[in-house]
């Protein structure tokens, strides 16, 4: 835990794109109705932070122990989507409709993507009220790789696209 606590006070970037209203509990309460899921507790105190937006630079990657279509060694993680309806921006509770729309698997909240590689919470094993894995899905290809066993370890593992030659976001 000690690894996440470290970067929940620097995990986001500058910049109000993608920023959603501050969320309320009422707001949490509303997205697991419609999402039919209990939120991970550590993705909620991130949102409660700043509401979606830009990761900082120090955590927009993450490492895979296998290649991708992006990348040999890592998978982007420039933005986290918030919870809201704020005009032009994509947010968690679009999930539905771009799971539908992208022919993902059923029983996911997309995190962050772009339709044709996304990272998503996974609840197909775990059931509405447990603890999703983090799955990176490539709708292309139809693959898809499991990054981490839960949100706290994903956040925990994140690390500089920096550090793999990425440029800045």
């Amino acid at each position: 835990m000690a690894r996440f606590d470290e970067v929940i006070t620097a995990f986001w970037g500058n910049g109000d794109y993608g920023v959603q209203q501050p969320l309320t509990d009422e707001m949490v309460r509303e997205a697991e109705r419609a999402l039919g899921v209990t939120l991970p507790s550590a993705l909620l105190d991130l949102l409660r932070i700043q509401n979606g937006g830009i990761v900082a630079a120090e955590y927009d990657a993450f490492p895979t122990s296998q290649p991708t279509s992006w990348s040999e060694d890592h998978v982007p993680f420039e933005s986290l989507m918030g919870i809201g309806r704020c005009d032009g921006m994509t947010s968690l509770l679009d999930t539905p409709y771009l799971v539908e729309e992208w022919g993902m698997p059923a029983r996911l909240v997309l995190l962050s993507g772009d339709g044709h590689c996304w990272i998503a919470l996974d609840y197909r094993t775990c059931g509405r009220d447990g603890e999703p894995s983090v799955t990176w899905f490539e709708t292309d290809l139809a693959t898809e790789l499991v990054l981490a066993g839960d949100f706290c370890s994903f956040v925990g593992g994140l690390t500089a696209g920096s550090t793999y030659g990425d440029g800045p976001a």
